[in-house]
């Protein structure tokens, strides 16, 4: 940086852009091949490669943030603006599923039996094993909250701690919505409720699933002391985004498995 006149980063040509673009499309490409011929190998090596390119990616950017001193105040700040207008499309992202969902709940039509849920379908008990995962995500953001406030004020141990019981909550969300899954009395060919149901939790379970990825990076960060009180965006991402993934749950619980019940 020292050879610079302006304080911004000028990203460095990269190949994991078009890499990763490659990465993903060999993994929806081996998805389809996987659910509809039962075909497993271009899933395992767009899964391979999706994860090669993750970890080479996140390499750099943890070398540029940390060892080359490039994120900046100026650079940090359009970060933030960044995460701001990613997780913006992420709402929008989900309001496209709560919209079929209401448009099909509020006027069930003939074919659905004229009610929802609909003739045929028994609805999931509210306050079972959903009841349980709200508690499970509320708890998780408050411990994140806790990570936070603990690095803001340079105290290294209960980060840690915080972060790894975040972590394990969310491991446990993810691990309580496989078994519901597993045990649900409908599948997602059963109506319009069982493609809104599936497909709006499924995607917020796939959140879950990153959120606590982008967790446990930052918990190898923290351990290696990549974090200091006043420079740790990776870390304030990763809770900004757990946020959101909390914040969409409890829109999902209150509409889909309560009084969509």
């Amino acid at each position: 940086m020292t050879h610079q006149t302006h304080p911004f980063h000028m990203v460095n040509p990269s190949p994991w852009p078009i890499m990763g673009a490659m990465a993903a499309m060999m993994l929806t490409t081996g998805l389809v091949l996987w659910f509809h011929c039962n075909l497993k190998l271009l899933l395992a090596m767009g899964l391979i490669s999706t994860l090669t390119v993750m970890y080479q990616w996140w390499r750099d950017i943890v070398r540029e943030s940390t060892y080359l001193g490039h994120h900046t105040p100026p650079v940090q700040k359009g970060l933030r603006y960044g995460m701001i207008l990613f997780i913006t499309s992420e709402v929008f992202f989900f309001l496209g599923f709560f919209w079929a969902f209401y448009h099909s709940s509020l006027s069930p039509t003939p074919e659905l039996g004229g009610q929802w849920p609909p003739t045929g379908i028994i609805p999931l008990d509210p306050f079972e094993v959903p009841l349980l995962n709200t508690a499970v995500l509320l708890a998780s953001g408050v411990t994140v909250t806790w990570a936070h406030h603990s690095l803001m004020e340079a105290n290294r141990t209960p980060t840690i701690h915080a972060l790894m019981l975040t972590i394990v909550l969310g491991l446990y969300f993810t691990a309580l919505q496989a078994m519901e899954y597993y045990e649900a009395p409908f599948t997602i060919a059963d109506s319009s409720y069982g493609s809104t149901f599936f497909v709006a939790t499924g995607f917020h379970g796939l959140h879950v699933i990153i959120g606590s990825t982008f967790l446990m990076i930052c918990l190898y960060r923290q351990i290696m002391h990549h974090f200091t009180s006043n420079h740790h965006f990776g870390f304030e991402a990763a809770a900004w985004y757990w946020h959101f993934v909390d914040v969409v749950w409890l829109f999902l619980y209150i509409s889909i498995y309560w009084w969509g019940s």
